[in-house]
């Protein structure tokens, strides 16, 4: 079978010849990878993994990038966003944010008004080049979507400032959420017009961390409900699932996830406290688990590849499961690691 039609089955709760195994090893990673002993090819037709086609759009503000300050150890420059990061160039180091231009209602209608939707903000040659390429070989289509609490507060105004909005001033929050998703529809309702369709918009919106969630349900209902489901409502119109990637300990949320109609949840975050087990479970027939394999254990063959035989034939029943990490694969992982656990996920996902 080819990855489209894994992943249709997946999403359609029906089983395949195995489920889908995708992933996204750290750039430390596939250079480990290479120094012991991987040719210079795609990971995922060394592997044998599946391969998902990206959508992006750029929907940012277009305030000006420019570097501020740069040093053999890092780079401090200015983002699209406004935001002012320092970057650090050993591999796979997360960035600090310094600064940020728009933490306040008079900032973000400056912001806003640079929001403007031309053409150039598609890739419209990329289409082009590529598109009838993913559908001869199979590929599964993917628009990246961009809205809603975590990339509000992690790009544009900061952790602190989008919190004590949200209780303080939560019509300025709506508008943010709901201006984002509107330049994603605009932008993304032109490339479905143009005849290059997807199969699924996913976004990212880690909305837990360890433990539990960083605001109250009640909250997510007032607030961010509303433009998760009009995200949700506009890719079922068009025959397109709806993929949510949250990060974090987000079970008490499922019941409005599943309510509101999101079609897959990712990544299943164990080390955070999410339990698949429990999920398939009691969503098991409406809600397609994608991840759950816990990233802490990847450097330890013995560890994972029990993980992987005790969890993935309880999720893979009756079709509705993507494989992967509960995040991505570290550079912690050795090639021999990566080789058993690609060779137990086939074993055992099969069907």
């Amino acid at each position: 079978m080819t990855t489209h039609e894994r992943f249709r089955r997946a999403f359609e709760h029906r089983e395949a010849d195995r489920i889908p195994i995708i992933d996204f090893p750290w750039e430390g990673t596939l250079r480990r990878w290479r120094r012991e002993g991987m040719p210079d090819v795609d990971w995922r037709d060394y592997f044998g993994a599946d391969k998902v086609a990206h959508i992006n759009v750029d929907i940012t503000p277009r305030y000006e990038v420019r570097v501020l300050e740069e040093t053999d150890r890092y780079r401090i420059e200015t983002t699209p966003w406004g935001v002012t990061l320092k970057n650090f160039k050993e591999l796979d180091s997360t960035p600090e944010f310094i600064d940020y231009k728009v933490t306040t209602p008079e900032a973000w209608a400056d912001a806003k008004a640079r929001m403007t939707l031309e053409d150039d903000r598609i890739p419209w040659e990329h289409l082009k080049n590529n598109y009838d390429r993913w559908r001869a070989e199979g590929l599964w289509v993917q628009a990246n979507f961009w809205f809603g609490f975590d990339v509000t507060h992690s790009w544009m105004s900061g952790t602190e400032t989008v919190l004590v909005a949200m209780y303080e001033d939560p019509d300025w929050v709506r508008d943010m959420f709901d201006t984002y998703l509107d330049s994603c529809i605009a932008l993304f309702g032109r490339i479905w017009d143009a005849g290059y369709h997807f199969d699924s918009i996913q976004w990212p919106d880690d909305m837990g961390y360890k433990g539990t969630t960083f605001f109250s349900n009640e909250m997510y209902r007032e607030l961010l409900k509303p433009t998760h489901k009009r995200a949700v409502d506009w890719a079922h119109e068009r025959g397109a699932f709806a993929h949510l990637h949250s990060c974090g300990n987000v079970m008490s949320r499922i019941d409005d996830l599943v309510d509101i109609g999101v079609d897959a949840l990712n990544p299943l975050e164990v080390k955070a406290g999410m339990e698949p087990l429990t999920l398939k479970k009691k969503y098991g027939d409406r809600l397609v688990l994608h991840g759950g394999i816990n990233a802490v254990l990847w450097d330890d063959r013995d560890a994972i590849v029990q993980a992987i035989e005790e969890t993935v034939p309880v999720l893979k029943e009756n079709g509705g499961y993507i494989f992967s990490s509960d995040h991505s694969i570290p550079n912690s992982v050795s090639l021999e690691n990566m080789k058993a656990i690609m060779e137990t996920v086939k074993r055992v996902g099969r069907y």
